[in-house]
């Protein structure tokens, strides 16, 4: 059964905090969080699914991957990632773009600080994620981002669960 997860929006500072916490340990999740081939596996909402065109998980490095549809529609998306602490946070700034990682300006962009915590109960994964505007933010939100980015992190629950 998949755990609560705390999403909450804060318009007054243009951004989200998103919780949750996993029954396993952090290495784990942290792989999950940071290997394509496991992002692949739970990262898009079904019946959609992610693919990973090309990953660099280092500072400066990109991640570039695609949703593709039930009918085979693509929208390709970016992370180019900042600060890394292994095992512990990651930084990046995820953006819309094209098959080649050309960014759509009309889309807002987003810094998304992802942290990893032990705790008694397993892994606590922390999401903060900053829009430059409350308009950005709602926009994304109103692209049902929040159902989605839950649907996700419950998919990576019942894979970790089944290991």
């Amino acid at each position: 059964m998949e755990s609560n997860i705390i999403f909450n929006k804060d318009f007054d500072s243009n951004s989200v905090y998103v919780m949750k916490i996993y029954n396993t340990e952090v290495s784990k999740v942290w792989e999950y969080f940071t290997k394509s081939e496991l992002l692949d596996q739970w990262w898009a909402p079904k019946p959609w699914k992610c693919e990973t065109k090309k990953q660099d998980f280092k500072k400066d490095g990109i991640w570039l991957y695609s949703m593709v549809g039930p009918n085979g529609e693509r929208h390709y998306a970016q992370v180019k990632y900042g600060e890394i602490s292994e095992h512990r946070s990651f930084d990046g700034v995820d953006a819309f773009c094209d098959e080649n990682g050309t960014i759509n300006e009309n889309f807002p962009q987003a810094q998304w600080l992802i942290g990893f915590t032990g705790v008694e109960e397993g892994a606590k994964v922390t999401v903060n994620i900053h829009f430059p505007t409350v308009e950005d933010m709602k926009k994304q939100v109103e692209m049902g981002f929040e159902e989605g980015f839950k649907m996700g992190l419950n998919q990576l629950e019942v894979i970790l669960n089944n290991q």
